[in-house]
């Protein structure tokens, strides 16, 4: 009889015991404002194709990620980079979603095959795809209407040069690219219709040394300002190694060339994260195309240098920045005329955003191909 009442005492301990590990062992991740309730934070998955330490395209999204850890402080991000597109991103994407992610931020065109295939295999993940074409139901994609920043650096471009040649170095011809060269561009022919664009082609994103070889080659064309479209430096280096202006692009370039460095285009991609992110907390997101503008403050320039620029230069952009914040200034309006004088758009007429979003032209004061 002991030994029965034994072995029940020992069963009912063995169960308690059972039951209390379980319940400390297993933590279920919980999204506030969602159906799983609890204490956790909600996690927020990025996916970077380069190292968030370029200076450029993955730096100014990662400034945006930190943002978002800021302004929400119930979100607590995870991420991961150098991924590239194909295989390990899927990987990647899985693993964050394994770790208890429940919104992904894809930050590149080029894992829309991915988002598109874990996204109707994880249909309760929210995937947030940077330029994406796609849109479903739990997929957003987000961009940022750069050419207003790039018509404000073109201004600055334009009013600093003392040759009328400001040379260009760009990464590949697609749409968004050539988009943001023609705002570029006709942000110097509204302050200087005599100078001209010098555009040269690197085929890659990222290529410091081929960057700067392309740099140099303007130089010595007599371009007295360099631009860009790439994700490094080194566009702004060699400019200051001449003894010329430059502009760069995506975030501030600034410390890279103190002497040499105007201004820069910086997408801020912080309030778009916030945005998207808080209507999936708040159980209100849906998936939608975003296309964000100077307005909501996306797109936008890096402080003037005070060294180098002149009052009257920052007054004229400050000026214009406020116009386009106002929506009271159209950067795409007619008349405009391609490099190959073809007509793009009549007299005060303006460009639909469905032209632009293919925009395979280039405008008639670039020196350049597609």
């Amino acid at each position: 009889m002991k030994t029965k009442r034994l072995f029940v005492v020992v069963a009912f301990l063995l169960i308690a015991i059972t039951l209390f590990t379980a319940g400390c062992g297993s933590k279920q991740t919980s999204v506030p404002g969602n159906q799983n309730q609890g204490k956790d934070k909600l996690k927020v998955g990025f996916v970077f194709i380069g190292p968030v330490t370029d200076g450029g395209w993955n730096t100014s999204h990662n400034n945006g990620r930190l943002y978002l850890e800021k302004q929400l402080p119930y979100v607590e991000t995870i991420f991961v980079q150098n991924v590239p597109a194909g295989s390990d991103s899927e990987r990647v994407m899985r693993q964050l979603i394994q770790q208890g992610a429940k919104v992904i931020v894809a930050t590149s065109f080029n894992y829309g095959d991915t988002v598109k295939k874990l996204a109707k295999e994880f249909p309760d993940i929210y995937f947030l795809h940077a330029t994406g074409l796609e849109v479903a139901p739990n997929v957003s994609t987000y961009d940022i209407r750069e050419y207003e920043g790039t018509y404000l650096t073109g201004m600055v471009a334009g009013k600093m040069t003392k040759t009328n040649i400001i040379g260009y170095v760009a990464a590949n011809p697609i749409p968004c690219v050539v988009r943001a060269i023609d705002g570029f561009a006709m942000g110097v022919k509204a302050v200087n219709p005599n100078a001209k664009v010098k555009l040269l082609w690197t085929s890659t994103w990222y290529d410091p040394a081929k960057e700067k070889e392309a740099a140099l080659s303007l130089a010595d064309e007599k371009a007295d300002v360099l631009a860009q479209y790439q994700d490094s430096p080194a566009v702004q280096q060699a400019a200051q190694e001449r003894g010329i202006y430059s502009i760069g692009y995506h975030a501030d370039m600034r410390h890279f060339a103190p002497q040499a460095n105007l201004t820069s285009f910086t997408w801020n991609w912080g309030p778009i994260y916030v945005q998207e992110v808080k209507a999936y907390h708040d159980g209100n997101w849906k998936g939608k195309a975003i296309w964000a503008s100077a307005k909501e403050g996306a797109s936008t320039i890096a402080p003037l240098n005070d060294k180098l620029v002149p009052a009257d230069v920052k007054k004229l952009i400050e000026e214009t920045k406020d116009k386009l914040s106002k929506g009271e200034l159209t950067v795409f309006k007619g008349p405009i005329k391609d490099n190959k004088g073809k007509t793009i758009v009549g007299e005060g007429q303006k460009i639909s955003d469905a032209e632009l979003v293919k925009c395979n032209w280039l405008l008639d004061n670039i020196e350049g191909k597609l």
